[in-house]
């Protein structure tokens, strides 16, 4: 598999706003500050893409890319979705309940998403946000494939007990749970192997 291109489609807050559902779609969601866009760079080989803060919360909308993949010779468009980030972001409530009504509503109506990237640090573990919104996802239908980022942080020998670690507290099977680094590349593979599983499901 080789991404061919990625670019930016378009943000959008409303339904009505959003690009039209014209390939599998796969969205991208963790706390505040949790790698979100240092993956999503990595994972399609684009520096900027995603737009990378030291500031939490500084995406605020829906933000929609379409990736071009070569497959076996040919060629398929997958969307990803870039969603705000939960958590300690500087907002005021007011604006966190309108995140909150914008990703909920995506998340339940949007007919085209194929599965949810639910993204973790794997120094700080699950949060109960994380853990509320696999649930969340579970319940309403959704596919979660849940991804534990900044696995370059821990010594290599501790890397997999952590994951082994992580999983039951999100009730998840074992080696259910995907490593990630975007500083060394790791679990590049194998979280693309799991994104096309859920887009052609």
């Amino acid at each position: 598999m080789k991404v061919l291109d990625a670019e930016f489609v378009k943000s959008a807050v409303a339904p009505g706003e959003w690009p039209d559902a014209a390939h599998p779609e796969i969205a991208f969601v963790g706390r505040s500050n949790v790698g979100k866009s240092s993956m999503l760079n990595r994972l399609v080989g684009r520096k900027g893409l995603a737009r990378v803060s030291n500031t939490p919360g500084r995406t605020r909308l829906l933000n929609f890319f379409d990736v071009t993949l070569e497959r076996a010779a040919s060629k398929e468009v997958l969307r990803i979705c870039d969603l705000p980030g939960y958590g300690f972001a500087k907002v005021s409530k007011a604006e966190r309940g309108q995140w909150v009504h914008m990703i909920e509503a995506y998340l339940a109506e949007r007919q085209s998403l194929k599965a949810v990237v639910v993204i973790v640090d794997v120094r700080v573990g699950p949060t109960d946000d994380d853990v509320q919104m696999i649930r969340w996802l579970e319940e309403n239908g959704r596919r979660p494939i849940v991804v534990a980022t900044k696995l370059d942080k821990l010594p290599k020998a501790r890397r997999a007990g952590r994951l082994r670690q992580i999983e039951p507290v999100l009730q998840l099977p074992p080696r259910a749970l995907l490593g990630f680094s975007s500083e060394e590349g790791l679990g590049r593979d194998e979280l693309w192997s799991a994104i096309l599983a859920a887009a052609h499901s």
